[in-house]
């Protein structure tokens, strides 16, 4: 096992090398806005699913794009001014939860990670099956090929993660800047070809059958589903707090650079998704529900057919939507890490692994991912309506934070920053109420129940951490009187196994040594007795009758009889165990792992294993 993880993850490295492991800006765009830059791929058609396929519009379902569009790019511009904010007050990173947390209070802080971390484990899920259906459509794979491609995509991405944080980015760095270039083109290719060539729309032969039943759809857009395909839309801006919850993995000085690499996230955004947008609406990709990705429809007919800009632009969706789920990882286990530094997520979050990430975040957010892919097929506009209730619900929880924040601190220009984020937290707010209201029967339901669920097992953590401290708690000048010491030694018939474990039990000198062994019938007492006898070992032996083979119950029950008999006693249970290779320690008793077991949770005892290697013995063992 140890050779297979080195062969995937690489040699361990030292803590001393965590500084070499931070990233530039070049890498950092890449990992942390890979998420951002990637809805550009499907946020257009996810507007178009509402008032294509599902108002049945026909061309009345282009009108709104545009108009929805710049309302998302005023959101951004509002995201991302907040966000610089963010980035100067709190450049230790945690983004909208260390914001909630500290000026909004703990309860608050932690509905803001737990729908961060919801949010990050469907960017996996929407990015992996937005990446399988770009790969599809240039392909023509069916539908039956979407989950096996998923959850192989996401195993791909979780050991490139394990294997560090740098080489996974820089791993990654190239196909992104690939896809940038190939959109940028794509949008100035069409802007070309339609203001200057005056290019018409995609014409009807170029549809497919479905598509062309949508096109002669005469369905109206009210304002429910005009709220719908905003909502849909809205998921463009997944992404943007991503650099605020990483900080600590920039070169220093990590604020400026992150706050360098945000203003390019935002840019690149922004940009391609209102020229993705004004194509869409001069062009009119109609698609069918099983008519693949309208970015690629648009590409075809731009470039006069599937050549090889038309792949370049497919595979660079493809690569994008894919290492989308990239920020997720990044983000994800630090997130989780702070969360169980604060003693509200099991503690194994915060543990770097063996290539100085926290492998136990990445690990987790692959399972639940992979689990989202195969209980919604790989559909990513099954997944869409999940995903941003958590998005909106952080931001407008940081935005809400650094409201009081500049409220206590009163900082130079603090009124302007104030009106900022007052601003950002109200229209992110509406925006989050519209999400889960318009698609609350789609699938927004599960994370306006799962984040509640999650903030109340974060509370239950919590409290056991805290419980567990009060009882470990020393007040100065405290120390433990001493506790008589009874060692009892369980035998089963004499053995070097057996003799080991009595010496071992004698040299700690103890204030009463015993041995106990379970019998089940008279003739098995009759054996250990005269084994006993023919050794003469110098220990008291008691005999334990177990008519029904149990072990751990009549152990149980002698030493609570010990316990009476010997007040403030604290009991030590030697356990002679033999220990072979991994291949044949199966073909041994595991009723000693059973008692060992139970034993741990059993007051002012303890068990000590003490073990017999049946290959490579001493020659004084024997």
């Amino acid at each position: 096992m140890s050779k297979i993880k080195k062969f995937l993850i690489g040699n361990p490295l030292s803590s001393e090398e965590e500084q070499h492991q931070r990233l530039t800006k070049r890498i950092a765009l890449p990992v942390f806005a890979s998420d951002a830059i990637s809805s550009t791929a499907y946020a257009t058609d996810e507007i178009l699913v509402v008032t294509l396929i599902g108002a049945g519009a026909g061309a009345a379902a282009f009108r709104p794009l545009v108009p929805i569009a710049i309302i998302v790019c005023f959101l951004l511009l509002i995201l991302v001014v907040s966000y610089r904010q963010t980035l100067k007050a709190y450049p230790s990173g945690g983004g909208a939860y260390t914001v909630s947390h500290e000026n909004l209070g703990s309860t608050t802080g932690l509905v803001a990670g737990s729908a961060l971390l919801v949010d990050y484990i469907l960017t996996v899920s929407v990015s992996v099956a937005g990446g399988v259906l770009a790969i599809r459509t240039a392909t023509g794979l069916d539908r039956s090929w979407a989950v096996p491609l998923c959850l192989l995509c996401v195993f791909i991405l979780t050991v490139m993660n394990l294997r560090g944080v740098k080489e996974s980015g820089a791993a990654f760095a190239g196909p992104t800047y690939f896809y940038i270039a190939m959109l940028v083109l794509l949008i100035v290719t069409g802007f070309y070809r339609i203001f200057v060539q005056h290019v018409g729309p995609i014409p009807e032969e170029m549809l497919s059958r479905e598509a062309s039943e949508m096109a002669a759809g005469t369905g109206s857009l009210g304002l429910y589903m005009l709220l719908r395909a905003f909502s849909s839309g809205a998921v463009a801006l997944s992404g943007v707090e991503a650099i605020s919850n990483g900080i600590s993995a920039f070169e220093k000085p990590e604020s400026k650079n992150a706050t360098t690499t945000l203003m390019w996230m935002a840019g690149i955004l922004g940009t391609c998704f209102f020229g993705v947008s004004v194509l869409a609406v001069h062009l009119k990709p109609f698609r069918g529900e099983h008519d693949g990705n309208g970015l690629g429809i648009m590409a075809e007919y731009l470039y006069n057919g599937k050549g090889v800009l038309f792949w370049g632009t497919m595979i660079g969706a493809f690569l994008i939507l894919i290492l989308a789920a990239n920020t997720a990882y990044a983000d994800f286990p630090r997130l989780a890490s702070l969360i169980a530094k604060d003693g509200y997520l099991p503690r194994q979050f915060f543990n770097r692994g063996a290539r100085l990430v926290f492998s136990n975040g990445v690990l987790f957010l692959a399972v639940f991912a992979s689990a989202l892919i195969i209980a919604f097929n790989g559909d990513i506009s099954k997944l869409i309506p999940l995903y941003a209730f958590g998005v909106f619900t952080g931001f407008t929880l940081s935005q809400a934070g650094m409201v009081v924040h500049h409220r206590k601190l009163r900082e130079e220009g603090w009124r302007m920053g104030l009106a900022i984020n007052a601003l950002g937290a109200t229209l992110t707010g509406l925006v989050a109420i519209i999400v889960v209201v318009s698609k609350f029967t789609e699938g927004a339901w599960i994370p306006a129940i799962v984040i509640p669920v999650a903030v109340w097992s974060f509370r239950t953590i919590g409290k056991h951490y805290e419980k567990g401290r009060e009882s470990v708690q020393v007040e100065p000048g405290y120390w433990p009187r001493r506790e008589t010491h009874t060692m009892v030694v369980l035998v089963g018939g004499i053995n070097k196994g057996v003799l080991h474990g009595l010496n071992y039990a004698k040299s700690l000198n103890p204030d009463r040594l015993v041995a106990v062994t379970v019998a089940t019938d008279d003739e098995d007492r009759q054996r250990i007795e005269a084994q006993w006898a023919e050794f003469a070992v110098p220990i008291d032996l008691n005999i334990l009758y177990s008519p029904y083979r149990e072990l751990t119950r009549p152990v149980s029950e002698f030493l609570d009889e010990l316990d009476a008999r010997y007040q403030d006693d604290i009991v030590t249970v030697v356990i002679p165990e033999f220990v072979t290779s991994w291949r044949t320690q199966w073909l041994h008793n595991g009723s000693a792992f059973a008692l060992k077991a139970k034993l741990l949770h059993r007051p002012h005892t303890a068990v000590v294993s003490v073990p017999t290697h049946m290959t490579g013995l001493t020659k004084e063992q024997k």
